[in-house]
């Protein structure tokens, strides 16, 4: 038999065995199969596969983020220029709502509200005057005065009645006469004059008098309430509960009103966020509420769980930067915000990778 021979038997020979091969594995799948249905049918056999499997999650968009405070970074200055006079706090101390963190050198206007004080109570003396009218003493005096005037009045009249009796019978002369008249007419004006006064004593005061002396007082009040404000600035308080991240300054040095001079900077830490750029070809798929987790290279593979509490409603510039040289710098980005449920460990501040993830 030739060499050709032989090849071609072979040849036929293993098609053959392939073909038994198919048609044995074909048995056994419709053998299975069988076997299974006659097995569903089965109420003591028991199926893994009929079990309830939980959803899997994926992520559907990730993107560089940065960790913040719950009330993010709040920068603590004063509405003053002026010179420090002590920092009453320091780094990673705990801070209350309206606990003074600073002070300010306030001799100036310690002074000012003395000041203030004393003109407040000058005004108040006026218009007490006005309201009450004149003394005790001073109608007393009005009243002496007119009763003096009155007597020289009758002094005087009697004696221009003895004056014009002699200048009838020729015993004095017309000048005697006249200048008798020209006495009671004076001692007349003088008595009109005290009467004027004492009825001016006496009665109470113009409603125009009293309204001019309450203006007074009030202004003065204001001026008081303007410069106890401007000392009270010179206080600094912490606008909320946190803890100090950074103390900017120390006593003695001077603070300027008219650009961002910060004293301290603090934050409310009891929640930690992650604001993420969410790149714009995944912003249809983002909603509040959805589940997000954050790692971070110096925690290693270990992820943050947390949720999505905001989501932007304007796109912008990317915030994040990575140190790839190929990274695009005009993408358009999503503002959103994600609330971690711990990690209270992960410092403000720190980069992070932002994974939101959707339950099927």
């Amino acid at each position: 038999m030739s060499r050709a021979h032989i090849d071609l038997k072979r040849s036929h020979v293993g098609i053959i065995l392939g073909l038994g091969a198919v048609a044995a594995l074909t048995v056994l799948a419709l053998s299975g199969r069988a076997t299974a249905g006659a097995g569903a049918g089965d109420p003591d056999t028991v199926h893994a596969k009929d079990e309830l499997v939980p959803p899997m999650t994926e992520s559907l968009a990730a993107g560089p983020g940065r960790v913040e405070p719950l009330s993010e970074e709040v920068r603590v200055s004063s509405q003053l220029a002026g010179v420090l006079h002590e920092v009453l706090v320091d780094e990673g101390d705990r801070v209350t709502a309206g606990q003074v963190i600073a002070r300010l050198d306030n001799d100036e206007y310690v002074a000012r509200v003395a000041a203030a004080e004393a003109d407040l109570r000058a005004r108040e003396a006026d218009a007490r005057r006005v309201r009450n009218g004149a003394r005790d003493e001073e109608r007393q005096e009005a009243v002496a005065a007119e009763q003096e005037a009155q007597a020289v009045v009758d002094h005087n009249r009697a004696d221009l009645a003895r004056l014009r009796e002699l200048a009838h019978e020729k015993v004095i002369s017309q000048q005697e006469l006249d200048r008798g008249e020209q006495a009671a007419r004076v001692a007349q004006a003088r008595l009109d004059a005290a009467q004027q006064r004492a009825s001016l004593v006496a009665a109470s005061a113009r409603e125009e008098d009293q309204a001019r002396a309450d203006s007074a007082v009030a202004l003065a009040h204001a001026r008081l309430g303007e410069a106890r404000a401007m000392l009270a600035k010179t206080t600094i308080s912490s606008p909320i509960d946190g803890v100090v991240l950074r103390r900017h300054r120390k006593a003695g040095e001077s603070i300027s009103a008219e650009f961002d001079a910060p004293i301290v900077t603090v934050a409310d830490r009891s929640r930690l966020r992650v604001r993420v750029d969410v790149d714009e070809t995944d912003v249809a798929r983002i909603r509040v509420g959805q589940p997000a987790y954050v790692t971070a290279d110096a925690f290693g593979n270990r992820q943050f769980p947390g949720r999505v509490v905001r989501v932007g409603q304007i796109l912008g510039r990317k915030n994040f930067r990575t140190d790839e040289p190929t990274e695009r710098v005009d993408t358009k980005i999503l503002e959103t915000l994600l609330e971690l449920e711990d990690g209270h460990e992960l410092p403000i501040g720190l980069r992070v990778q932002a994974f939101v993830a959707a339950t099927h």
